[in-house]
């Protein structure tokens, strides 16, 4: 069954299509004339008071909650590359004058990928402490981190209907009734490989039978192999590549991704039918069967896809919180633009961490960055509380629920309250042999408790509970995940908060659970809303992102043969594959337009929703949250108008107003008039783990009306400035044009506008985490994995104090933990010595200060990351390293706040470390 979400995804074209007096009073007509708001912004609390899980307490100085570098690096070289007009010939000569001059300096230097078409350099293993110096070497543009990218997720276990999620987006209508369906596109996937021989591709429907390439599968290459696992972390760590000719899949994440795109089952015998069911793919797999990848490896992919012809390219991966476009992965998206190439990017699944968690690669600049949105309707199983049907999702790492049986139902509490949460002792003698009702999230009156869902599961286990029952602290589905050290070895499921609350409010008369075999198809409440996990923007630099939006939250799709054929997955990599398939419609039914003109005119044509954490109050969901809002792709196909640019990145407002010329273009038959409006979007500011929320009143100037004729273009100029109430938050909204005569809801046209409300750089940089001051110098107490002198698994430190003695030996050496609040243009060590009575750090003779330099500095997201010095600085001389003299000595940071100066004291932080003195055994 499908919902119309009457608060949701229609909403904007009921507001927009009239021009009443109720219609103009909600948009905010704009007029010559601002207006104030009488009351200034509304305050609508923070994400905790908004049911949010965010970070709470003080974390422990654990690797749970460390970050820390790869050991490789990036170096970006001064030509250009292919892509962008330069030669290829050009970057392999700066390639080798850059490894002589490395090597004539006494850097060991490990070359990994080569790069000249979409990038110009290099990426190495080069030991953390002379990236400084590689930076200074002649041709050299810039260094930056080699990033782990995360494992995609697995499957969920309740299924949605496909059908519903291709009607949000009007994909059903571009197929059905426009006859489009992606022929002659062809679509990269840069994931997990895609199994050629799942029938829905065309393959034989048995394992291992179907030739690569094949019919459908046209282009791909396999670059790491089953075993590679980038995650040190992990017991599977195996960073080495084995490439391979064949992008089979053994993860299963690719396999779903392009499935989305363009699988062409036959959905009367259950397959799947994607969004653009007759493009030809191509699977570029960066994924080993499990664990993470590597940021070099990508751009590896996207230069392959290039080379091979693609049409539109879909990474359904990203690092989250990069959120610089400088960084490389989007550098290269970028390029792969201007050669022509539509991409399309997952904005990413940090939503629960708060504000500037968007990653890379969907922050390029040119790159479509896609939120999630839920989908409208699910099919899941169902279980019987005294008659009452309730759907579930299993939770991964438990038994399957049965499908027949009866267990008395108990809760700890009432929704809420720290007993509900399973955060106060669970009773053996209520739980002992029932399914007990426990609450999602943490409890503020218990810092100290595991919110976690294997903790709450573990905690009813070891009470003697026979079942337990999650119930959501916010509207809809969700698939726990309950794997963890002591196996949990009975049924867990998870529920609705609503259905949480009935069944609890049964357990005062005594209720009985019952297990059926029973499946059936629930309405999500959440549907057409942005889905919980769908990251923030904007920017490091303040560009809008996410671009656009499409549904991602439960999503059902093909999956590996051996892996069950099937499966439902959430993520925005759910979303970018939505998009991916669109932009191929888009491209068969008008092969005219180019790479660039793609995204403004899914823009044009894109549903915002309202508000996911409370819908009721009918206000718009955060602009740099959802972008310009659903896409509706079969209205950007029939379009004969757009607006360029198709989104407004107003940067920050202490300057004033900011002034945008938009270009309205009409390649109709008739002159077009339109009344011009807008509407504001919730805001968000304060700490970035935890926002909060408030509305305010744009002053926003524009004529009332705009003609643009036939076969023309009108320029429309406006000029926006926040909210005078608002400061030090991220604000945005939507500019409407509403053709006055003739129009209907699809005529619409819409234009995202968000920015900085104040002074960017008073932001704080570093932070502190909890009660703990950050930045702070640490010792290394216990690791399980050691590279080099980081701590790379198991690790754990205790903070330093003056007068800390480091030996340097075995991971013993100082280490600096950091906090950084919100994104830095750069963060600099320097190490000094602090001679014998003498109270202030100086240089040392004959080394450079520089411990090391970051530029693009993405923030910290409820934890720290760790920087080591491992006792050697460069020379002066400029060949080499020298190893200090035992001593005392500090460290000092620097940081540069983002699109700050660095001659501006107010836009730099500084912190230096206590005194700590290096003493090396036998010395």
């Amino acid at each position: 069954m499908t919902q119309k979400d009457t608060g949701g995804a229609t909403r904007r074209r009921r507001l927009c299509a009239g021009l009443g007096a109720t219609a103009l009073l909600l948009a905010g007509t704009a007029t010559p004339f601002a207006v104030a708001a009488e009351s200034g912004p509304q305050d609508l609390g923070s994400a905790a008071d908004l049911g949010v899980a965010v970070p709470t307490g003080t974390p422990d100085l654990t690797q749970e909650y460390a970050t820390s570098p790869t050991g490789a690096w990036f170096v970006e070289l001064e030509p250009r590359p292919t892509s962008r007009g330069g030669s290829a010939a050009a970057v392999g000569r700066a390639q080798e004058a850059f490894l002589a001059q490395a090597k004539g300096q006494g850097i060991p230097v490990e070359v990994r990928q080569r790069f000249s078409s979409l990038w110009s350099g290099v990426s190495a293993r080069i030991d953390d402490d002379d990236v400084a110096a590689v930076a200074d070497l002649p041709g050299v543009a810039a260094v930056h981190p080699v990033l782990e990218v995360d494992a995609p997720q697995q499957a969920s276990s309740f299924e949605p209907e496909m059908l519903t999620a291709l009607a949000m987006t009007g994909a059903d209508v571009a197929q059905s009734e426009l006859g489009h369906t992606g022929a002659g596109i062809r679509v990269g996937v840069v994931d997990t490989g895609i199994d050629t021989d799942h029938p829905d591709f065309g393959g034989s429907g048995t394992d291992g039978t179907t030739a690569f390439p094949s019919a459908r599968v046209v282009a791909g290459y396999d670059f790491v192999g089953d075993d590679f696992n980038a995650d040190d972390s992990s017991p599977g760590y195996q960073p080495v590549p084995a490439p391979d000719g064949d992008p089979d899949d053994c993860q299963g994440h690719g396999t779903h991704v392009a499935g989305i795109v363009g699988a062409n089952g036959d959905t009367a015998a259950g397959g799947v039918r994607g969004v653009a069911p007759e493009v030809e793919l191509g699977a570029y797999r960066v994924f080993g069967c499990e664990g993470s990848t590597t940021s070099d490896i990508i751009v590896a992919a996207l230069e392959r896809a290039l080379a091979d012809g693609m049409d539109v390219v879909n990474q359904s991966l990203g690092a989250a919180f990069q959120s610089w476009p400088e960084y490389p992965t989007a550098v290269a998206s970028d390029n792969l633009v201007a050669a022509g190439v539509v991409m399309v990017a997952s904005i990413g699944n940090s939503g629960a961490s708060g504000t500037w968690s968007a990653g890379a690669p969907g922050v390029g600049d040119d790159v479509i960055g896609v939120a999630s949105f839920d989908n409208t309707a699910v099919t899941a199983q169902v279980l019987e509380v005294d008659g009452r049907e309730v759907a579930y999702s299993p939770g991964a790492g438990a038994p399957q629920p049965p499908t027949s049986g009866s267990l008395p139902l108990v809760a700890l509490g009432a929704p809420g309250t720290a007993a509900a949460r399973s955060c106060e002792a669970v009773p053996a003698d209520l739980v002992a042999g029932a399914a007990v009702l426990i609450e999602r999230g943490a409890s503020a009156a218990y810092p100290g408790c595991d919110p976690t869902f294997y903790a709450k599961a573990l905690r009813a286990q070891q009470a003697g509970a026979a079942a337990v029952v999650l119930y959501n602290n916010v509207p809809g589905m969700f698939s726990p995940s309950v794997a963890g050290a002591v196996p949990i070895t009975i049924p867990v499921v998870a529920v609705t908060n609503t259905d949480g609350a009935a069944l609890t409010a049964a357990t005062a008369d005594g209720a009985t659970l019952t297990w059926t075999d029973q499946v059936g198809s629930v309405q999500n409440p959440t549907g057409g809303l942005v889905s919980s996990f769908s990251s923030y923007g904007l920017t490091a630099d303040l560009q809008l992102k996410p671009d656009l939006g499409a549904p991602g939250g439960s999503i059902y799709s093909t999956y590996p043969l051996e892996n069950g054929r099937y499966a439902t997955l959430s993520g925005t990599s759910m979303s970018a594959p939505h998009v991916a398939g669109a932009v191929a419609l888009l491209l068969e039914a008008r092969p005219d337009l180019g790479a660039t003109e793609v995204r403004d005119l899914l823009q044009n044509s894109a549903e915002p929703a309202v508000w996911s954490l409370n819908r009721r109050l009918g206000f718009l969901e955060p602009v740099h949250r959802q972008g310009a809002g659903m896409i509706q792709v079969d209205e950007a196909i029939l379009a004969d108008t757009r607006v360029t640019p198709g989104k407004l990145s107003l940067g920050e407002s202490e300057g004033g107003p900011v002034e945008r010329t938009l270009t309205v273009t009409n390649d109709g038959e008739a002159d077009v008039t339109y009344a011009t409006s807008f509407e504001d979007a919730i805001s968000t500011g304060g700490n970035p783990d935890a926002p909060g929320f408030t509305l305010g009143t744009s002053d926003v100037q524009m004529p009332a009306t705009l003609t643009v004729p036939a076969g023309g273009s009108a320029e429309l100029v406006v000029s926006i400035a926040p909210d005078a109430g608002l400061d030090l938050v991220q604000y945005g909204g939507y500019l409407r044009l509403t053709p006055v005569e003739g129009s209907t809801e699809d005529d619409v046209l819409g234009v995202p506008f968000a920015g900085f409300a104040g002074d960017y750089q008073g932001l704080e940089a570093l932070g502190d985490l909890g009660t703990t001051p950050f930045p702070l110098l640490a010792s290394l107490t216990a690791c399980d994995r050691l590279i080099g002198v980081g701590c790379v698994a198991g690790g754990e430190w205790d903070v330093a104090g003056e007068g800390a003695v480091f030996t340097m030996v075995d991971g013993d050496v100082p280490s600096v933990l950091t906090h950084v609040e919100h994104p830095l243009q750069s963060l600099t060590i320097r190490a000094y010595r602090v001679l014998p009575g003498t109270a202030t750090p100086s240089e040392v003779r004959g080394a450079k200060s520089l411990v090391g330099v970051e530029e693009h500095v993405g923030r910290d997201s409820g934890g720290f990351s760790v920087r080591t010095w491992d006792g050697t600085l460069a020379k002066t001389s400029g060949k080499g390293r020298i190893t200090l003299p035992d001593g005392v000595y500090v460290l000092e940071v620097t940081a540069l706040k983002a699109l700050g100066d660095p001659a501006n004291p107010a836009h730099v932080e500084t912190w230096t470390s206590p005194a700590f003195t290096v003493d090396r055994p036998g010395r």
